[in-house]
């Protein structure tokens, strides 16, 4: 009987350090900046994507996989950043919760200025999302417009750990 205790105890540890956020936070493009810029010494994977994107969520699972592959890597980083609108946050939280993302999570709250920031991130952007952009020791190294399989989502982040 102790050891099903001990068991059910690390099960439940193991559950809550894969548990998703219960708070998204909310920033502007400048504070995204200095975000990406505070992980310069991590493989930086930043997916841009909205809940109400169809190619997004799907390729949401995939993420997830390749999040929780490397999640034990001190050199890797996942962060997506939502573009949903801030008056959807608790739309996003439950989003969170019911696909049990477990990679962070970021509202970006800046769409009257995107035009300003999407060519920072790449001058051919469109706009139009899923986006994801890989980041090596502070520097961007690839940048991926639409939806990504998860092999190539793979390919991309074994050749750069």
């Amino acid at each position: 009987m102790k050891n099903f205790f001990n068991l059910l105890f690390l099960l439940v540890c193991f559950s809550i350090s894969k548990a998703q956020q219960a708070v998204v936070v909310s920033v502007k493009y400048e504070e995204l900046e200095k975000r990406i810029q505070q992980e310069k010494d991590k493989f930086l994977v930043v997916n841009f994507w909205s809940t109400t994107c169809g190619p997004c969520v799907k390729e949401l699972p995939h993420f997830m996989e390749v999040n929780n592959k490397y999640a034990g890597n001190p050199k890797f980083k996942m962060i997506l950043v939502s573009l949903d609108r801030l008056a959807d946050m608790e739309k996003v939280v439950k989003f969170i919760k019911n696909k049990n993302l477990t990679a962070e999570v970021i509202l970006l709250d800046d769409i009257k200025r995107m035009n300003t920031w999407i060519p920072r991130f790449n001058k051919d952007w469109d706009g139009n999302i899923p986006v994801t952009v890989f980041y090596k020791n502070g520097q961007k190294v690839y940048f991926n417009d639409g939806e990504m399989s998860k092999e190539d989502l793979e390919k991309v982040v074994e050749q750069n750990l």
